[in-house]
């Protein structure tokens, strides 16, 4: 065995944290369904915070946005296998408040990237929530429709570090509002530290991006496109170290961000997977597994 060993690598002998850095470079649907298969080791490894420091799913949720019961019982899992420390949750279209609420239990204030795109979450929750998110630096709450100012006060509030934020919503967001200008407002008086904001198709004016500016003293990025009343000419010439784009829109801009998901889609084909032994599966319950099956019970 000694002598095999030097000739090939024993993978199964690395340390957990060295084997989670390259199960890192798979894709999520071979960490949860390959991986556990090959030995009791990796196995182990996949099911505890090893390869879950960084949580993104972002791209399985625009697979299976529709679907609210599998996301949840995803999110569940993985923040349970995380340890409830993790840096990045990169999630979309949570459900509800509830799956938002599960942070409450986890170590959050390890979390520096959270992006939770397109999620139904209000600002009652954001404000219970926000005080575990005190070391977040980039924030992503493009097109959460629910939340308004006081989300943005909390998480301005307890995110004291933060320098990057994504607030960009889509027409259709924004359809039947008069104004939010008190959203501006809320960035202005509780974010100063930012760097970088994009907040596209935001209805606000001149004035608000004025306010920002002048109050956001370190933010040399400026993202206003598909902001109509916004005059970037005069943000140009007041604040000639502001980086701004907008408002006119390209239509990369929109592709990029606004793609549509089709309820149609054969995303169980991808990321069904077959039957898994309990000797290699060791804590994946029926609930866990069922996330992975294709419509039919797992015995």
């Amino acid at each position: 065995m000694g002598e095999e060993c030097n000739e090939y690598r024993c993978w199964e002998e690395l340390l957990p944290d060295a084997l989670g850095l390259i199960f890192r470079n798979l894709s999520l649907q071979e960490v949860l369904t390959v991986v556990p298969r090959v030995c009791k080791s990796w196995n182990r490894v996949v099911s505890g915070p090893y390869c879950w420091q960084e949580i993104d799913i972002d791209e399985w949720c625009q697979r299976n946005w529709w679907k609210s019961e599998k996301l949840t019982r995803m999110v569940h899992m993985l923040i349970a296998r995380s340890g409830g420390s993790f840096s990045r949750f990169s999630v979309s279209a949570l459900p509800n408040d509830t799956l938002f609420a599960s942070l409450q239990t986890s170590n959050a204030r390890s979390l520096k990237t959270f992006e939770l795109p397109r999620s139904d979450i209000s600002d009652c929750i954001v404000e219970d929530v926000a005080q575990r998110l005190s070391n977040v630096t980039f924030l992503d709450v493009s097109s959460c429709t629910k939340i308004g100012a006081r989300a943005l006060e909390a998480f301005g509030k307890n995110c004291r570090s933060l320098e990057r934020l994504w607030h960009v919503m889509h027409p259709m967001d924004v359809d039947g509002k008069d104004s939010q200008h008190d959203e501006a407002r809320a960035i202005a008086y509780n974010m100063r530290k930012l760097r970088h904001l994009e907040i596209g198709y935001m209805l606000i004016a001149t004035e608000d991006v004025v306010e920002i500016a002048s109050q956001c003293h370190d933010l040399k990025f400026l993202d206003v496109r598909g902001c109509w009343y916004v005059d970037n000419k005069l943000l140009e010439e007041r604040y000639p170290w502001l980086k701004v784009q907008g408002p006119l829109v390209d239509g990369f801009y929109e592709d990029r961000f606004w793609e549509e998901y089709s309820d149609d889609s054969d995303d169980d084909s991808i990321y069904s997977s077959e039957l898994i032994d309990d000797d290699y599966y060791v804590i994946g319950s029926d609930e866990e597994e069922a996330i992975w099956d294709d419509g039919q019970d797992i015995e």
